[in-house]
């Protein structure tokens, strides 16, 4: 004889302790009895896990996001992530973002597909446009793509593997075996990455991606794993010495442009020969050039008058991350005209 759920929720508060809010009490039984049967631990509850209760237990989309939010709350009160705010449930609960999601991934994938990896400087835009385009594909949404590390991205039996904040997004093989086409794109972007671990040096990864040499990836040290995946690129190619991210806003732009086909065009830059600058004398070198002795004050000066000239930039940061939340509004919309 199968427990009742108000009495089997009872027990189980009594055994964790937990508080259940009244207006949550039979949602949170439902699913907990639910977690009881398929063998799954309530709290903390796995992205993955309330997907699967949703989908065994269909419903009207308020009632499905009612039973998200009692699930929710019951976690964030008692210091556990929220499942439900996964990209994971959010398919689950938005049928029409999934179609919409549905339908761009393959446009991103061939538009991954027709990006340079070679040439200076479009073969560096080029691989690192491909893997945003292809982890995109996936439903990543932007912001969770700006906080993917170089650890995050993995190969599973020829399928790529994304993690990120306790979720996997996944590009399996097209057909079932072999590997995907996914693989060879990461695996670009990733040489391009240990080309610079090795040889920390722009001109030499120009020369590189003009007449490239074999790169030997080697396992990532924890510092290596640590440091992010997706970095900003400047106009003549350089990456930061530290690895940053990407902005949010930035990603929305990319892919919108090369949905739109409004991607700008990039000019071959000439290669730097390794003899321009050997013919240079260093710096303090017998050339009649005094240094000035107060440099050290003015700099200090200088930097102190950039910090009050920046003072309040946080509302500045927090009105682009506004833009780009529009943005992708406006991407969406644009797209589901077409």
């Amino acid at each position: 004889m199968s427990t009742p759920i108000g009495r089997h929720d009872a027990s189980l508060e009594d055994a964790l302790g937990l508080r259940i809010p009244a207006r949550y009490r039979h949602d949170w039984a439902l699913f907990a009895d639910w977690c009881t049967a398929a063998d799954q631990p309530c709290v903390p509850a796995t992205p993955e896990a309330l997907a699967l209760f949703l989908r065994e237990h269909p419903a009207a989309p308020a009632t499905q996001r009612q039973r998200v939010s009692a699930i929710n709350t019951v976690h964030t009160r008692h210091g556990h992530p929220a499942p439900g705010r996964s990209e994971t449930v959010r398919r689950r609960l938005d049928g029409a973002r999934v179609a919409r999601a549905d339908r761009l991934a393959p446009l991103l994938h061939r538009r991954a597909a027709e990006l340079p990896t070679m040439g200076w400087p479009s073969g560096v835009f080029g691989r690192r446009d491909a893997l945003l385009l292809t982890l995109a594909a996936t439903g990543m949404p932007f912001t969770q793509l700006t906080r993917l590390r170089r650890g995050d991205v993995t190969v599973d039996a020829g399928t790529l593997v994304a993690t990120t904040d306790g979720e996997r997004f996944c590009v399996p093989p097209e057909s079932g075996s072999g590997e995907s086409p996914a693989v060879a794109v990461y695996r670009r972007w990733a040489e391009i990455q240990a080309f610079l671990d090795a040889y920390p040096n722009t001109d030499l990864l120009a020369q590189h991606l003009t007449d490239p040499v074999e790169v030997e990836q080697v396992a990532l040290t924890d510092r290596q794993a640590r440091q992010h995946l997706l970095t900003p690129i400047d106009r003549w190619g350089h990456l930061p010495l530290m690895p940053q991210p990407m902005t949010a806003q930035s990603i929305a732009s990319i892919v919108r442009d090369h949905l739109s086909g409004r991607v700008p065009a990039r000019a071959q830059l000439p290669l730097r020969k390794r003899g321009d600058r050997d013919d240079a004398p260093p710096i303090g070198s017998e050339t009649g050039i005094d240094l000035d002795p107060h440099y050290y004050e003015r700099g200090v000066a200088a930097r102190r008058s950039a910090h009050d000239n920046l003072d309040g930039l946080t509302d500045v940061f927090d009105e682009i991350e506004a833009r780009a939340d529009a943005l992708l509004e406006e991407l969406l919309t644009m797209l589901d005209g077409l």
